[in-house]
């Protein structure tokens, strides 16, 4: 019952994993922090992205491991998502047994494949970030949870905290999965000493938490490039919803278990799937905060209450020609549906599936730069995309650079100023300039404008490649563009 989930998790985690090598903006960062020593990734995280540090920390120490074994043959970009693919599958794994659980074997087995076919899931099993560990964390703490419910116990009630801080120390957002049990742990009616159990574990956690929460607000500038939620995402939620809802309202889905464990289907699958994402929707009424996949745990919500549904569709009942033609019209709109997100499955495989590609930056940088070239990030946070392919860029010189990455303990480096910048471009014959593409509002610190109005007034652009989410510009002074 649990195999073919997490077969079929592993297998589409597997598919096309390379990505033809592809890098994005936020891999590169887990990239360049996981391959910094421990020491200087402490320092990094007292600057930046310390909601981030447990996993950079996984992340190093996995590194350490792959680099001696795997990495040659493999390569980087294999390296950054296989941990991701062995969570999701972990995920697929508990999506099942929590369904069987709750509905028995069947709605168990349909339940961890309807998870793993989720595109959604498939997108953050193949990426190089914390998403898929606090899914599969989240996943199998639902599973303590209602184990604990059902035949309280203090090691059940231990392993649910730990869980759960875990998970909430990967991500800060995963405690809003703590509502949603708590929905259904009042939805069941259960016990006092139980409903006791529960309050103090998620005191626990929100206590373990804390410290990080506190020290985390003084970075809160990080998410400053939120703006409104997307709509794509939000149409991901919205069908997923909608549908978890209409398999909620099905008639004769089980209670709970064949051991009739206190928490029901209804009153644990339902909250999980609603209320994490509406939490987070509405905080970003207060500021920008909505990104699915900081609630990604929500679509196990979905996959139990699809896999319940599915398992009662598919049950004999009445007249055997007739239900034989029941079960082959469901098959093929089973079969229909997986068809339609086939194409959905192909393109999150694709290099143009992602914001933008790092890998494509380096090589554009390589066709047109030259050594001894000067070389631009507009803006400065673009840097990021030297860190995964450093030696496409060796030869040139870094104008804008006054403290590299590692030196300044910081994400993208520190920058000279304004004035600084523009006479050292003034020095220079050939600037390489790796940017946004058009439309993207421009930066309006005193280095962007540097950069940018000595470019204008300076020099001419001689080459340009557009690559996914970058272009790449060769500009020189005027009658030195066919020089190198």
């Amino acid at each position: 019952m649990v195999l073919p989930p997490a077969g079929l998790m592993l297998l589409l985690g597997a598919w096309g994993i390379r990505r033809q090598d592809a890098v994005w903006r936020d891999e590169a960062v887990t990239y360049d922090m996981a391959h910094r020593s421990l020491a200087d990734l402490w320092s990094t995280l007292q600057h930046a992205d310390v909601v981030h540090g447990l996993y950079y920390a996984l992340m190093h120490v996995w590194f350490l491991v792959y680099d001696a074994t795997l990495g040659t043959a493999l390569g980087e970009a294999i390296g950054l998502r296989l941990p991701s693919v062995a969570a999701m599958t972990a995920a697929a794994a508990g999506v099942a047994l929590l369904g069987r659980h709750l509905a028995g074997r069947r709605a168990g087995l349909f339940a961890g494949l309807a998870f793993a076919w989720v595109p959604v899931v498939q997108q953050y099993a193949q990426e190089g970030r914390s998403y898929a560990m606090v899914c599969a964390l989240v996943v199998w703490a639902t599973y303590v949870l209602v184990r604990a419910a059902a035949r309280p116990c203090r090691a059940l009630w231990c392993a649910y905290t730990a869980l759960m801080l875990c998970a909430c120390l990967l991500h800060e957002f995963t405690a809003l999965a703590l509502p949603a049990h708590g929905a259904a742990v009042l939805l069941a009616r259960l016990p006092r000493e139980t409903l006791r159990a529960w309050a103090l574990a998620t005191a626990a956690v929100f206590g373990g938490l804390a410290p990080l929460a506190v020290y985390s607000t003084g970075q809160s500038a990080q998410l400053a490039w939120l703006m409104w939620p997307d709509p794509v995402q939000l149409l991901t939620f919205a069908v997923l919803a909608v549908l978890g809802v209409g398999c909620a309202r099905i008639r004769g889905l089980p209670h709970a278990s064949g051991t009739r464990g206190p928490i029901g289907l209804r009153a644990l699958a339902l909250p999980l799937l609603l209320l994490p994402t509406l939490f987070l929707f509405l905080l970003s009424y207060a500021e920008p905060a909505y990104v699915d996949r900081y609630v990604l745990y929500y679509v196990a919500g979905f996959a139990l209450l699809a896999g319940a549904a599915l398992a009662r569709l598919s049950r004999p009942a009445g007249d055997g020609g007739r239900t034989r033609a029941r079960r082959l019209r469901r098959t093929a709109a089973l079969v229909l549906v997986a068809a339609a997100l086939l194409p959905i499955d192909v393109h999150l495989r694709s290099p143009d599936s992602r914001v933008d590609d790092s890998t494509a930056v380096a090589r554009a940088v390589g066709e047109l730069a030259a050594p001894g070239d000067g070389l631009l990030f507009l803006p400065a946070r673009r840097r990021i995309w030297r860190a995964p392919h450093p030696q496409e860029f060796r030869g040139l010189t870094d104008l804008a650079l006054a403290r590299s990455p590692r030196a300044s303990h910081t994400l993208y480096g520190t920058e000279r100023s304004g004035d600084a910048i523009r006479a050292r471009m003034l020095t220079a014959r050939r600037i390489v300039v790796a940017t946004d593409p058009e439309g993207q509002p421009p930066d309006t610190d005193d280095q962007a404008i540097a950069k940018r109005s000595t470019l204008h007034h300076s020099f001419v652009l001689c080459a340009q490649r557009e690559v996914h989410g970058a272009r790449v510009m060769l500009y020189a002074r005027p009658g030195e563009c066919g020089s190198r």
